[in-house]
């Protein structure tokens, strides 16, 4: 580790060479890494060390005294305070090139796994308005800007936390990766909820009624869902809201209203209730329909989903005979897209409304040689769960929540000696982890393929492919 005369409180002049995970500048003195914030590779700052560590400093910029060339216009009018897309600034090429470096870096030199194979970022083809879900907090803590009025309503704010402030929301007018149909019904929720003198949750005491806004679109279908969550059931105070939602916003298809009464703040319900329309939306990709309820997952990027897809299918080097897994299948849709191409399919997935949904787009699609389970994967298959009436898997697909898989599960998988692994992640750090430990279990990478799913984000999925040796 090289020896700094950095000090705390110390300003220097830095220059930005590339982007760490989560979007921090990185710049080096001597050997010495110094993250410093709001600041992209290309630029000349002069920047305050306000942290020192024994590896590391942390800075943040004073003054740009030399412009990067890859700088651009962020077009969000909340840029600057709401952390979300830390990449705006930054034009989209660049931004590509640091999340392959970013990705490379990680399973080369920190994974240390250096014999394999990795393609160009498949890149999105909409670098706006892409999404085809958003989450949105309501508070009673509105987070004020230095160039609002003392006067400005604290009191009630719709929009996305602060970073690092659970307890404060910064009021969205516009978010830029959302289809602008989500940005009018975002204000129109925001101004009837305070004419209707609705009270946003307190995340400290508890007290409130309105929790979260939870938009969904189907990109290829039209449909909109608007769900309400809400610390209680009360069809009194949310029915005037939804009314009125299905007025302004005909072809929004469904209204929902969770209801989650536990402290912890997430925008998922212990059970719902239809409000307008039906209980789920359509989406289609590929050749593929797919119903999706509030609390189900399915890719957030349609367009880049399918092109994930696409590299699992090609990764799977599917012949029609073999027998598959599908780890974390969500609502099914890896499942479903690979069935054409095996003999049999079977996805395991926790969420009871999500394997429901799983099934129900088998249906809908007429395959039938996909079977869903219920599954708590942490331990599933350590206790012997392999259970005799399933076949033996061929080829196995993981796609694990972004902590990346349990232990325990990452044990279990050389055991069915499978020939073929594919590991779909959106987080490559835990994945790169979980693909050493399987190298040392018999396996070898042979090839990695990133998609960008989110723009001017930090965030890239990348496909694995491994092989037995």
């Amino acid at each position: 580790m090289p020896e700094t005369t950095i000090q705390k409180g110390q300003e220097i002049e830095l220059t930005i060479d590339s982007l760490a995970y989560g979007g921090r500048g990185v710049s080096k003195v001597d050997g010495y890494v110094i993250f410093v914030k709001n600041s992209i590779p290309g630029q000349k700052v002069k920047a305050l060390i306000y942290r020192k560590k024994k590896g590391y400093a942390e800075a943040r910029p004073l003054e740009v005294l030399e412009e990067s060339p890859h700088i651009v216009s962020a077009p969000c009018e909340h840029f600057a305070y709401c952390g979300g897309c830390t990449f705006q600034q930054l034009d989209y090429a660049e931004q590509v090139h640091q999340k392959k470096q970013h990705v490379e870096d990680l399973f080369r030199r920190q994974a240390g796994i250096a014999d394999f194979a990795i393609d160009e970022v498949i890149p999105a083809e909409k670098q706006f308005n892409y999404r085809n879900k958003m989450e949105f907090s309501f508070s009673n803590r509105r987070w004020t800007l230095p160039d609002e009025s003392d006067e400005t309503e604290r009191s009630f704010a719709l929009g996305l936390h602060v970073p690092r402030r659970y307890d404060k929301i910064l009021d969205i007018n516009n978010c830029h990766i959302q289809p602008e149909l989500g940005n009018e019904i975002l204000n129109t929720v925001k101004t009837k909820a305070r004419e209707l003198k609705l009270k946003p949750y307190d995340v400290k005491t508890h007290i409130g009624f309105l929790r979260h806004l939870v938009l969904r679109f189907g990109h290829n279908t039209g449909d909109v869902m608007v769900n309400f969550v809400t610390s209680y059931e009360n069809p009194e105070l949310i029915k005037p809201l939804a009314d009125h939602i299905h007025a302004q916003f005909p072809q929004v298809t469904s209204i929902i209203n969770n209801i989650n009464t536990k402290k912890a703040d997430i925008a998922f319900g212990e059970y719902e209730t239809l409000l307008y329309g039906e209980p789920t939306i359509t989406e289609k990709m590929g050749d593929l329909t797919f119903e999706i309820s509030a609390n189900s997952f399915f890719q957030t990027n349609t367009k880049q989903g399918a092109n994930i897809y696409q590299a699992v299918l090609e990764g799977a080097k599917l012949t029609g005979k073999e027998n598959v897994y599908d780890l974390y299948c969500g609502t099914g849709s890896i499942s479903l897209f690979l069935a054409k191409n095996a003999k049999e399919v079977h996805g395991f997935e926790l969420i009871t409304s999500a394997v429901e949904d799983a099934t129900r787009n088998a249906m809908t699609n007429l395959i039938t040689n996909v079977r869903f389970h219920k599954a708590n994967l942490d331990f599933f298959f350590k206790k012997g769960k392999s259970h005799k009436d399933l076949s033996v898997p061929d080829v196995i697909v993981i796609d694990p929540p972004r902590a990346g898989m349990h232990k325990d599960m990452v044990n279990a998988l050389p055991r069915f000696d499978a020939k073929r692994l594919v590991y779909v992640s959106c987080n490559p750090t835990t994945q790169s982890r979980d693909v050493a430990l399987l190298i040392e279990n018999g396996y070898g990478l042979k090839k990695l393929t990133m998609v960008d799913m989110f723009p001017h984000t930090p965030h890239i999925e990348t496909v694995g492919i491994l092989e037995k040796n």
